[in-house]
């Protein structure tokens, strides 16, 4: 038998940036997929998903090149494929999880990882393959694979697992010190709409960049400083301009907020009021919050919380808040009392 898990991810800064080329603070929590695989005599990885009520079969000697949009179990069998890796042995595989779905905390990119960690596990010449490795597999799968909009965050971040400061750029990351207090996901109750918000904020957000390079060729994203967004303002189409400002200052957040979470102490109101510029920047510049869920972290601000931000690309889905043991029950209820179909406490897990 071989058991397979992966967490869910949570984006504490830079929503909105890594397709941008810029960097972003996320972290794996424990909420997970777990994927138990037995052998069966069968040439088919017999697929079980046990949360949906639903079977899917998959022949091991297919063809895994032309395969329709989201089908992430084929198209991770083809990067595999590519790599070198061999499938020669079926089996029957059971799926669940207790990751909220399509709700902005990457259940989509938990399953690519597991999915992949225990296609590895199964080969039958074992594989060293790093986390790193996964991480690039599972963003090829889901992403470059289908040509999709979304950046490489959530595959890095599930894959490695830990507070990662992940330099979009060249795909670095670096752990950061897991110090942002004691945090509650509430569920809005409201799917998100990830493929449209995102293609309209990355077209978005390009096109004010490619705007402001036209005016100055040398112009590059990562070097620039807050003064820029008014420097350039009237070079950018004015339907650009609040991608633009969202773009740079975000960026500088995310900065402030990585060089907090490197040193020995860190102040935590500092650090919520921070997320809570990122979300306001999220909700009227890139506009990708509903007024329910802006009413709702306004809830939980008003009952204590540090910090409140909306999760993943947006359009739906949950909400984060940085609370205090004095205060996490009270922005539950918050959260609850005003629309939310569940909240509860998470911790971050620690990395591999």
């Amino acid at each position: 038998m071989i058991k397979s898990e992966a967490f869910a991810r949570i984006c504490f800064f830079g929503d909105h940036q890594d397709y941008l080329n810029l960097p972003v603070i996320s972290g794996t929590i424990d909420r997970k997929i777990t994927l138990t695989a037995t052998p069966n005599s069968e040439d088919k990885y017999i697929l079980h998903l046990l949360d949906l009520d639903s079977v899917i079969v998959i022949n091991i000697n297919e063809n895994f090149n032309n395969i329709e949009a989201e089908d992430y179990f084929r198209s991770s069998l083809s990067i595999l494929q590519q790599a070198g890796l061999v499938f020669e042995q079926g089996y029957t595989v059971e799926i669940t999880g207790n990751i909220p779905v399509n709700a902005g905390v990457s259940s989509s990119s938990a399953l690519v990882v597991a999915w992949i960690r225990f296609l590895v596990q199964a080969q039958k010449t074992p594989v060293a393959v790093s986390s790193t490795q996964i991480g690039q597999w599972a963003y090829a799968a889901e992403v470059g694979f289908f040509n999709q909009p979304g950046g490489l965050m959530d595959q890095y971040t599930i894959a490695q697992e830990g507070l990662l400061y992940i330099d979009t750029q060249t795909g670095s990351t670096s752990r950061l010190k897991p110090h942002l207090g004691q945090l509650v996901v509430a569920e809005s109750g409201i799917a998100k709409e990830t493929l449209t918000v995102l293609h309209n904020a990355r077209e978005y957000g390009q096109k004010a960049i490619e705007a402001v390079q036209q005016v100055n060729p040398n112009f590059e994203l990562y070097t620039a400083e807050p003064k820029d967004y008014a420097l350039y303002l009237d070079k950018v189409p004015k339907v650009y301009q609040r991608h633009w400002y969202a773009a740079v200052h975000n960026y500088h957040l995310t900065l402030k907020a990585m060089n907090a979470l490197q040193s020995a102490s860190t102040d935590l109101f500092q650090i919520g009021k921070w997320m809570n510029e990122h979300q306001y920047i999220l909700q009227d510049y890139i506009q990708n919050t509903p007024k329910a869920m802006v009413l709702q972290m306004e809830a939980a601000r008003n009952a204590g919380a540090l910090g409140a931000k909306i999760i993943g690309s947006g359009g739906g889905g949950c909400m984060l808040a940085m609370v205090t043991e004095k205060t996490k029950q009270k922005v539950i209820d918050a959260f609850l009392s005003n629309g939310a179909v569940a909240a509860y406490e998470i911790q971050l897990t620690s990395p591999l």
